[in-house]
């Protein structure tokens, strides 16, 4: 994932409120904030996928954020400029540099679009500025959660149904449509529920539900 704009914020001058990281620059300094959230989000993530901090800035300012940031081991790698591509006057993350089925990598960044030379694998979350109210985080939880529970064949496909959509939200929608299906649909019968992520519950028709929030 890329962390700049989705799981910190770095900024110049102003004040130390929440603030978990100081990096000094002559007389003001880089503050790093904590986005709301983010360390329930790095443990249970942990749980179903390795997790990689993918940046465009240098290692002297990536390791020391992450080492602050990650105090149970969650982050499994960091990448930093060096594994950037420079085109066109800027640092471009190139997934391939993972050394990963390009398959089964989700890239989680408030620019992802913009900032990735494999937008199709592109899970795009609202940049942070700051808000204390922020969730955008833990909303995207469930959808991550039932992804890799579910282990589609190409997760880009996945992805390209979700396209010019909030993921979060349109989980959540999926979610609910399968659930009053199955509701209907399996109704007068015998049921075997079987819980599966975000709260829906399934039945005999678990293979629907999950073609449906996966297609």
């Amino acid at each position: 994932m890329s962390h700049i704009e989705c799981i910190i914020w770095f900024f110049l001058g102003g004040g130390l409120s929440n603030c978990f990281f100081f990096l000094p620059q002559r007389d003001r300094g880089w503050r790093t904030f904590k986005r709301p959230g983010v360390e329930a989000f790095l443990e249970h993530l942990a749980k179903f996928y390795e997790i990689v901090v993918y940046s465009d800035q240098l290692n002297m300012y990536v390791d020391p954020v992450v080492e602050r940031l990650d105090q149970k081991g969650c982050i499994r790698y960091k990448l930093s400029r060096a594994a950037t591509k420079y085109q066109n006057g800027k640092h471009y993350r190139d997934l391939s540099k993972l050394n990963r089925d390009p398959s089964r990598i989700l890239y989680v960044s408030g620019h992802c679009l913009e900032s990735t030379l494999q937008p199709e694998n592109c899970v795009s979350i609202k940049p942070w500025k700051l808000e204390n109210d922020d969730t955008a985080l833990l909303d995207l939880l469930p959808f991550l959660e039932f992804v890799a529970v579910h282990r589609p064949a190409d997760i880009r496909s996945v992805l390209a149904s979700y396209q010019g959509r909030d993921i979060a939200t349109e989980f959540i929608e999926r979610s609910k449509e399968c659930k009053s299906r199955l509701s209907v649909s399996q109704g007068g019968c015998k049921k075997r529920s079987v819980q599966v992520s975000g709260g829906v519950e399934g039945t005999t028709g678990l293979k629907e539900l999950v073609s449906h929030m996966l297609a």
